[in-house]
């Protein structure tokens, strides 16, 4: 072939500079698209050698990644279907062209393997980390002769004869710059595993260096092995000999070893569920996310019709708190790496856990990297959430023990996806339990609210830390009345979209409006000139005159008195602090109810003898007694305290 020289087909001369600049977001995704460039051309031939219309090829299906450091070359070649000079002018010379939804078209009928391309412009990424691209290529029509092709990134090229003898593609990037870094061989491996762990061929990476080493190495073997003699002494002494002599030779250069595939072209989630063992299931997420802390369960996501979608999504352990959780879904089309949680397909609360996703069917923008405005995407997003939904009901209802084991992990997840997403609520409200304090055992809301409605119908007591809150829990114990734990960020929200929900329902802090279901029934009610009398004294004795006190009879005289909170206010101020705002403080609150036992000891000391000097340290010591059961006291307070019952403890046993 003469040499031919010509203009790119291209409307505008500044095509080039949005591709560089604006077509992807990330330079590093040029080996994605080189590569799968590789892996559409080997599916391809298969493809025509399956039909009869290529031949066998010599050689079993690779694509080879190749670093020159010297030369500053990246090479990408396949053993696939390779161009003519007329292919590489149509699908080449003709941006935006695309061969692969050309060849799905001709052979649709036909046509099993995935064709990952589909746009013809992921070649001209080659263009954001060069100055120079070249093609070697050679068709697998045996009359066609190897085509050499070469752009600078600009708007002409240059065509001519090539010098490939094998059927295939090389890509040769001459790197920029910007590019030099992706000749390393660590950083080349990271970028190519990252994008490109899944695709269908096997992916080599090997640099100029080592392979000339092993080619090195191999060489001197020959040379060694065909110097040596045929019956070569083989007695004791010879042995000694050869021995000693090996010890003089100097240290041998370590050879590099042979390049093993980059990537597992049938992934687990390919296969179907009921081929895949537990074991195989762990083995790909702790590969797939570093992750070396098995996953609490797994769904394996098996669709056809009406979209194809195979993925795993894994259950870490989420901790308590949601908002520290580090999920990954990695989203694949056709075992392509897209992005890393895509909050288009993938459901934001889904988000909190780690998978694989992959979906042909999804629609890409032209860079393939992000997806398109689609009805598709919503329908995708509502089966992988009912999926969801679906196993959790399953674990409920076949797999209770283990359910209620994963419950402390997965249970800000489950709750969050409730609060996200109505249809999900809806499906997996008969599976949510809650963990009984003093039941020790976990229950649903319907069963609480089923053994609450003698006592107290409607209304839900919880605790939002059992430790602290331990003395009002062992209270309502007392009266056959449950409790149950709330105690993460999560259950504030939680609470008030489930009151929302059911019409009547309220969640009630153990602290909160506790007294009138602590009276004892069988007691006169206290006169009101009594009660001013104690609220009095009390104000005075606590210098507190703002605070508001009932006397009661309540059913257990071991209590002194105890503090209610108001539930609405302090539940605002926890939502406010869940979202970051600091504007809401506990001045804003309206102080904490105390509530009198008139039936204590204590309290009935003080109040019959108002005037004697140690009420008012009794009072206070009371006081904070009771504060240490309903919140955290400040330094202040707890040093004051602290003294006190040290001075009180020395005046009883003086």
């Amino acid at each position: 072939m003469e040499e031919e020289k010509g203009s790119l087909s291209i409307n505008s001369q500044n095509l080039f500079p949005i591709i560089k600049r604006w077509l992807y977001s990330d330079k590093d995704i040029f080996i994605r698209e080189l590569v799968s460039n590789a892996v559409d051309a080997i599916q391809k031939r298969k493809h025509l050698i399956s039909l009869g219309e290529a031949k066998e090829a010599d050689s079993p299906w690779r694509v080879d990644i190749l670093l020159d450091k010297e030369n500053k070359t990246i090479t990408v070649s396949d053993n696939g279907i390779g161009m003519s000079a007329d292919e590489v002018r149509k699908y080449i010379n003709q941006i935006a062209f695309s061969g692969a939804s050309e060849f799905l078209e001709k052979y649709k009928d036909s046509q099993e393997d995935p064709i990952i391309g589909h746009f013809g412009l992921g070649f001209y990424s080659a263009f954001m980390v060069s100055t120079l691209v070249e093609i070697e290529t050679k068709s697998y029509r045996e009359e066609e002769p190897a085509v050499h092709w070469s752009c600078d990134g600009s708007s002409t090229y240059e065509m001519t004869d090539g010098t490939r003898k094998e059927v295939g593609t090389d890509i040769i990037l001459h790197v920029n710059e910007d590019g030099e870094k992706y000749l390393d061989l660590y950083e080349m491996r990271t970028i190519a595993s990252k994008y490109c762990s899944f695709m269908a061929v096997e992916i080599y990476l090997d640099t100029v260096d080592d392979r000339l080493k092993r080619e090195e190495a191999r060489k001197k073997a020959a040379e060694e092995a065909a110097k040596a003699p045929v019956d070569a002494d083989t007695s004791d002494s010879a042995k000694s000999d050869a021995d000693k002599d090996k010890k003089d030779e100097p240290a041998k250069t370590q050879v590099p070893e042979e390049p093993r595939p980059i990537n597992d072209t049938t992934p687990l989630y390919l296969k179907k569920p009921s081929d895949c063992t537990d074991e195989e299931y762990k083995q790909f997420y702790s590969k797939t996310f570093m992750d070396f802390k098995e996953p609490l369960f797994w769904i394996h996501l098996n669709m056809d019709y009406p979209y194809n979608l195979k993925g795993i999504l894994y259950f870490p352990k989420l901790g308590s708190e949601f908002t520290s959780a580090d999920g990954q879904v990695k989203l694949y089309c056709n075992q392509v790496f897209v992005a890393d949680n895509v909050k288009e397909i993938i459901p934001e609360f889904l988000l909190l856990l780690k998978g694989v996703i992959d979906c042909p069917d999804i629609p890409l923008n032209v860079s393939r990297s992000y997806l398109q405005n689609d009805a598709k995407v919503k329908k995708i997003s509502e089966y992988i959430t009912r999926k969801v939904a679906d196993k959790l009901n399953d674990l409920y209802k076949k797999e209770r023990d283990n359910y209620e084991k994963y419950w402390d992990d997965i249970h800000p997840f489950i709750k969050y996806g409730c609060l996200r997403d109505e249809k999900f609520y809806d499906r997996v409200k008969d599976s949510l339990i809650y963990k009984s304090l003093t039941q020790d055992k976990f229950i649903t809301l319907s069963e609480y609210l089923e053994a609450a409605k003698e006592t107290h119908d409607n209304k839900v007591f919880y605790s939002d830390d059992p430790r602290q809150q331990a003395q009002y829990i062992a209270l309502l114990k007392g009266q056959d009345m449950d409790v149950l734990e709330m105690k993460t960020a999560i259950d504030v929200p939680f609470m008030s979209m489930l009151e929302s929900k059911n019409q009547g329902l309220s969640f009630m802090r153990v602290d909160a409006d506790l007294s009138q279901y602590l009276k004892n029934k069988d007691s006169k009610e206290v006169s009101e000139e009594d009660r001013k009398a104690a609220e009095q004294l009390f104000r005075m004795l606590l210098d507190n005159d703002k605070l508001t006190i009932h006397l009661e009879n309540m059913n257990n005289d071991k209590v002194s008195l105890m503090l209610e909170s108001q539930e609405q206010a302090r539940r605002m101020q926890d939502m406010m602090k869940l979202y970051g705002a600091d504007s809401f403080s506990k001045d804003d609150l309206e102080p904490a109810t105390l509530v009198l036992n008139n039936n204590n000891a204590l309290i009935r000391r003080i109040l019959d003898h108002p005037d004697d000097a140690s009420n008012k340290d009794l009072a206070k010591e009371l006081y904070d007694l009771s504060r240490l059961s309903h919140e955290d006291l400040s330094a202040e307070d707890l040093t004051a305290f602290l003294d006190r019952s040290q001075e009180m403890l020395g005046k009883l046993y003086q």
